[in-house]
């Protein structure tokens, strides 16, 4: 089972910006309902592609400037980075489907 590490504004770029191995960002917040409907996907993303894609998440009440660096004005947000660069976004609920995309494009 992959860990899902929990990245702040003070370790962003390390974890994301610096990282080897492309990330998966997934900005959320505790009270948002729909960032709860996509954790199981997020989770499994993680494990499906552990060692080839890094998954991690950004709370949006802690790390303001984070999120607002990037635009982050609706929640979830799921973006993904290689190379310290954002290569694409997508914002809201939608189909497994969509998730398991991106992360192949990264893999």
């Amino acid at each position: 089972m992959a860990e899902i590490l929990d990245v702040t504004d003070d370790n962003f770029d390390s974890e994301v910006l610096k990282s080897e191995t492309p990330v998966i960002v997934d900005f959320w917040a505790e009270w948002c309902q729909p960032c709860r409907q996509i954790a199981p996907i997020i989770k499994a993303l993680a494990d499906d592609y552990e060692g080839r894609v890094k998954v991690v998440k950004v709370n949006v009440d802690n790390s303001q400037h984070v999120a607002g660096n990037f635009g982050i004005r609706s929640i979830p947000a799921v973006l993904s980075f290689r190379d310290g660069q954002v290569v694409e976004q997508l914002v809201g609920v939608r189909p497994k489907a969509n998730f398991v995309e991106m992360a192949e494009k990264l893999a």
